[in-house]
């Protein structure tokens, strides 16, 4: 040691606890043992100590129609928000802060992020804000959906906070198989959507971000309630098994396919679509197990289809199938979806089929450009276009390669 007590290189380092790192610090040294119903008087209590008051957790709502108010001791309960044409819900969309004026004081929407997953928003009154307010709030916030996230794991709380309409025991078993309805990193974002969303039975997606390996799989098990959601949970148990086990696609078939004809014989199938996607080069592989063919987004518009050999349905035996292969470019999209959303009837009769999916999807995204918004506005008007029901789960999945890299990330300022 130094004269001092002072280490080596370390001279000059300021190393001293300023007021908003206390603030968070207070926060993340209790999180670990805080209870799931002692994170809101907490949170209410450290946004006191900025002068903030009235605060809020609003949670996405499993139709991503509403942000629901989480309740709370010292959080402000309202109605739910929509989505849409509200300052929380812009928030919410845009994962940008938004400021409200509110007669002489202002309401701040931050958005709940953990890991780009859309969590829902928290809103917070203040007389006044600076610079150094947004940047405390915006880091509360983060912190605040890392807790929810973590806490979510053993308790219901937040989980019926966002359920706002009864949900049937197979609705129950594929939400709690579903990874995060989102993901975004520099070089691929996705994002998937499911309706009708507290009946779903059948229909789900997985996906994994493994090194410069994106994993993504959808899956639509045949018939509906109960049978459907124990098959799906099989199929999706059985290709998670073999992904983690570094299996290449056409034997990642062959294991679902025995999984699923063992556990329920030779009368019940899942199609399946899987596909691995290098991030950092845009190849992109994928097997197609009797699944519709997914949409390729180009500039804005569907520009093909990507057709392929199928192989039998998941469950049926079909011989090993043709691994097919496309070089994406920067900025392309691939629209994936079960067939519910092609097959549904509309109100007049007509089959609702690929040429009108295709139609609505072109509108769509002349309006909208973030992934996320684009599948929720695409499930939410394809479901208004068919008479506001189903009468078969309707899926969609969406994928954006960007390119690029993610080391500037790794870089302190």
């Amino acid at each position: 040691m130094t004269d001092g007590g002072r280490q080596p290189g370390r001279v000059g380092v300021d190393r001293s606890e300023g007021f908003g790192e206390r603030l968070l610090g207070v926060l993340l040294d209790r999180a670990h043992e805080m209870p799931p119903d002692l994170i809101a008087p907490l949170v209410a209590e450290e946004v006191a100590r900025v002068g903030g008051r009235e605060v809020s957790i609003l949670l996405q709502d499993y139709e991503q129609v509403l942000l629901v108010p989480l309740p709370g001791r010292r959080l402000k309960v309202g109605g739910p928000e929509p989505v849409e044409d509200s300052p929380a819900g812009e928030a919410f969309l845009s994962l940008r802060t938004v400021e409200a004026p509110q007669g002489g004081s202002v309401r701040i929407y931050l958005p709940l992020l953990d890991g780009s997953d859309q969590i829902g928003v928290m809103a917070v009154t203040l007389d006044n804000v600076d610079d150094d307010d947004r940047r405390l709030l915006r880091r509360l916030a983060a912190l605040v959906a890392d807790m929810i996230v973590t806490k979510d794991a053993y308790t219901d709380q937040f989980f019926q906070a966002r359920r706002s309409a009864p949900m049937s025991v197979a609705a129950e078993i594929q939400w709690s198989l579903l990874p995060p309805l989102s993901m975004t990193v520099p070089q691929v974002e996705v994002a998937g959507i499911l309706e009708p969303a507290y009946d779903v039975a059948g229909d789900s997606f997985d996906y994994a971000l493994n090194g410069d390996i994106l994993h993504v799989a959808m899956l639509d098990a045949m018939g509906h309630g109960l049978d459907a959601a124990t098959m799906a949970t099989v199929a999706v148990g059985a290709y998670r098994h073999t992904r983690r086990a570094h299996t290449d696609l056409s034997r990642v078939y062959a294991f679902m396919d025995r999984a699923i004809n063992d556990q329920f014989g030779p009368d019940h199938f899942v199609t399946a679509q899987m596909m691995v996607l290098d991030i950092t080069t845009g190849r992109l592989q994928w097997v197609n197990a009797g699944h519709p063919a997914p949409f390729l987004i180009r500039d804005r518009a569907v520009v093909d289809r990507l057709e392929s050999p199928t192989t039998l349905p998941v469950g049926f035996g079909g011989e090993e199938p043709v691994v097919s292969e496309r070089m994406l470019q920067p900025g392309d999209r691939l629209l994936c979806f079960t067939d519910g959303l092609i097959e549904e009837h509309q109100a007049d009769g007509q089959q609702f089929g690929e040429e009108q999916l295709i139609e609505w999807t072109n509108r769509i995204l002349r309006d909208r450009t973030e992934v996320r918004a684009v599948v929720r506005a695409l499930s939410h008007a394809l479901k208004h276009e068919r008479g506001g029901t189903t009468t078969d789960d309707a899926t969609i999945f969406l994928v954006e390669w960007r390119g690029g890299g993610a080391d500037h990330l790794t870089a302190l300022d």
